[in-house]
């Protein structure tokens, strides 16, 4: 039983992961963030880190005309902590640049993504099939049921 408790708990923490932007060169001038996104797969849920020294550098999220004329919007807040932390929410293109000086044109400080719907943490579902609403509240309810007991015994294994 503990050793599916943990393979649960093991498997819920691992659907999302976390990015760091450019890797050990963090999001700098001079990278060519495109190859650095080559072959990855971002997913809703994923987190992007981007991380630079304080004052060098910021974070606009942008549209696909800012990103091609490295311009952020006026009203934009840039991040500016030197490690920002960017949820991806939804599908689709992301783009993002840094908008101290030209660090965009020059630097080619750019990056875009396109971020994939959630991954699952089950196997694929079968094909369709007609099922009582009840049952498929049940089986709602039952997961639920069976996550909020793993966690307990969980707990209290690491307590004893």
């Amino acid at each position: 039983m503990f050793i599916l408790v943990v393979a649960i708990l093991i498997s819920a923490g691992t659907l999302a992961k976390e990015f760091v932007v450019g890797d050990d060169s963090g999001w700098t001038i001079k990278f060519d963030y495109q190859t650095w996104a080559t072959g990855k797969e971002f997913h809703v849920g994923d987190k992007l880190v981007f991380n630079y020294p304080v004052g060098a550098h910021n974070v606009h999220k942008v549209n696909a005309t800012g990103f091609q004329d490295c311009v952020a919007p006026l009203d934009a807040i840039p991040l500016a902590t030197g490690s920002d932390v960017v949820t991806l929410a939804t599908p689709g293109k992301k783009w993002y640049i840094c908008g101290v000086g030209k660090h965009c044109e020059v630097g080619g400080q750019k990056l875009v993504i396109t971020v994939l719907p959630k991954l699952s943490a089950s196997a694929p579902a079968p094909a369709p099939q007609a099922v009582a609403p009840t049952s498929a509240a049940n089986g709602v309810v039952s997961s639920v049921l069976q996550m909020l007991l793993a966690a307990i015994v969980y707990v209290v294994t690491i307590m004893v």
